[in-house]
């Protein structure tokens, strides 16, 4: 057998004699001589980690996961995990679709390219808008895209991007980067109640805004009430109209076209993924004005010499390739085949059945909150507004101490506030939620 199969690997060879015999082929005497690291960041130590065999290896990953914590997670903020249908894993784990990169090549990639677009064509009906790419990394950096975007395309030389004040901190701060070295500056408006403060933001937009950014539903769960008006705002000092959502939540609340939205931008992977807790899939979509404006890339439907329907990229910004100081985008890559699972996943549930599971995410977290209210020493919701997949509780005990708790009984939570908890329905069985009352009810008295 040969020495490389023998050692672990049919794929990298690493006996002495291969690596003789290759660093001969190439005129080197050592591996290092390979690499031009400078002396100041080359590691010279040992990582201390001991050669294993494949059975050794596995039996020590498993001794390590299996010291994880068995919670059932009502966590969200951003992070979903809905059940996902076992045809999903099926499918996308075939190997034309593991191993593609991105398609260049559109007469060997029609399987995949369909595949995107059908992704596309599922985000312009969710949203109203006529554009919608291949793919972002996430919902951070598709936020980002957009600011950048509105500096783009408004006439103006206003510099001012707002955002509400209860922003996930992990998209401010990505789009703190994105900005970092434009004119553009990352400006906070108030919000009332969790969704957004009308009137404190008509006194603070002016025609240096470029950009004003909402979510539908917010980070605490509630539904946005008033963003006809908030698209008028932006309107007024032709501002680009910024939302974020997702998917399953557009299937069920107002289309936002039909808003003033001008783009859209969220996480698509909250169908198709479990909950990953960083990784993700970004959704762009955009008003056909500004379709050479879109990041990323978009996978277009044609016809070939036979007249047959056919798919290939489209659009994208090539010069993020070869001329970077023309680059109207950062993004190099994407992430096809999330965007593929997700598409199964909608296949799968139909129309019917996304507007099902929207329509659940409401019920079933209203019907939570309103048994938490019951509680003695809590009451649910804090905001007095309609909710989609989470919400947020007052707890009379230190929130901490109740969430360290219900941690020990078997249930994650966010602790948002001193005496506030951030509840998520997302994914969760009914018969855990009703596991996780009857927790809350002994540690909240």
């Amino acid at each position: 057998m040969h020495g490389s199969q023998l050692t672990g690997s049919p794929y990298a060879p690493h006996t002495d004699d291969e690596r003789a015999a290759m660093l001969e082929a190439v005129g080197a005497e050592t591996v290092e001589e390979l690499f031009d690291i400078p002396p100041d960041v080359g590691f010279e130590g040992s990582y201390g980690i001991d050669a294993r065999t494949e059975r050794e290896t596995r039996r020590l990953v498993r001794s390590i996961l299996g010291r994880n914590d068995d919670l059932t997670e009502l966590l969200g903020r951003g992070h979903y995990g809905y059940y996902v249908p076992s045809v999903v894993d099926h499918l996308a784990d075939r190997s034309e679709f593991l191993t593609s990169y991105t398609q260049y090549q559109p007469e060997v990639s029609q399987g995949f390219l369909q595949a995107l677009f059908e992704y596309q064509s599922l985000l312009v009906e969710l949203t109203g808008l006529a554009v919608a790419n291949c793919s972002m990394y996430d919902a951070a950096t598709a936020l980002g895209e957009a600011a950048t975007l509105a500096d783009r395309v408004r006439d103006t030389s206003g510099h001012r991007v707002l955002v509400p004040d209860r922003l996930l901190e992990g998209r401010r701060s990505t789009l703190e980067n994105y900005v970092a070295g434009t004119d553009l500056v990352v400006e906070e408006y108030p919000t009332d109640d969790a969704n957004v403060d009308l009137d404190a933001l008509e006194k603070i937009v002016d025609d240096d805004v470029v950009m004003i950014y909402a979510e539908n539903p917010t980070v605490r769960g509630t539904i946005e009430e008033r963003l006809e008006a908030v698209g008028d705002v932006a309107e007024v000092t032709d501002a680009l109209f910024v939302l974020g959502s997702d998917p399953v939540a557009l299937s069920l609340l107002q289309r936002p076209v039909d808003v003033g939205v001008d783009v859209v931008v969220g996480d698509a992977s909250v169908l198709g993924l479990p909950t990953s807790y960083g990784m993700g899939l970004g959704l762009f979509a955009t008003s056909e004005d500004y379709l050479r404006q879109v990041p990323g890339r978009l996978v277009g439907a044609s016809e070939d010499a036979t007249d047959r329907r056919a798919y290939t990229l489209t659009l994208q910004t090539r010069e993020q390739h070869i001329r970077r100081e023309r680059a109207t985008s950062n993004i190099c890559t994407n992430q096809a085949w999330v965007a593929l699972r997700t598409a199964m996943h909608v296949a799968v549930l139909g129309p019917e059945g996304m507007v099902d599971l929207a329509k659940r995410g409401v019920t079933r977290t209203e019907g939570l909150a309103e048994r938490v209210d019951g509680l003695v020493g809590a009451s649910a919701p804090v905001h007095d507004r309609r909710h989609f997949r989470e919400f947020v509780a007052h707890v009379d005990q230190p929130a901490r101490a109740v969430a360290d708790d219900l941690e020990h009984l078997g249930f994650a939570v966010h602790v948002v506030d001193d005496h506030q908890i951030q509840v998520c329905v997302a994914g969760v069985p009914d018969d855990r939620l009703d596991s996780f009352v009857t927790a809350l009810s002994e540690v909240v008295r």
